[in-house]
């Protein structure tokens, strides 16, 4: 039961890191640049939860693959 927990955790971070860097790419027909765009995300919290979730359905899913 915790596995699929931390599994569902892990995409929950996935999906908002994920929806939040699309919702920033909304600032490029404003007129920055996507250099300026990427110095943007990096200073942003939320934009790192897209690889953290990844990190942690990965781990899940290779660590115990006979439990989900």
């Amino acid at each position: 039961m915790g596995y699929i927990f931390a599994f569902l955790i892990g995409f929950g971070l996935a999906v908002t890191g994920g929806v939040t860097i699309i919702a920033y790419l909304n600032f490029l027909p404003a007129g920055l640049s996507w250099a300026d765009y990427f110095i943007f995300i990096q200073g942003r919290i939320e934009c790192y939860f897209l690889p953290i979730g990844i990190l942690i359905m990965t781990f899940v899913i290779y660590r115990f693959p006979n439990r989900l």
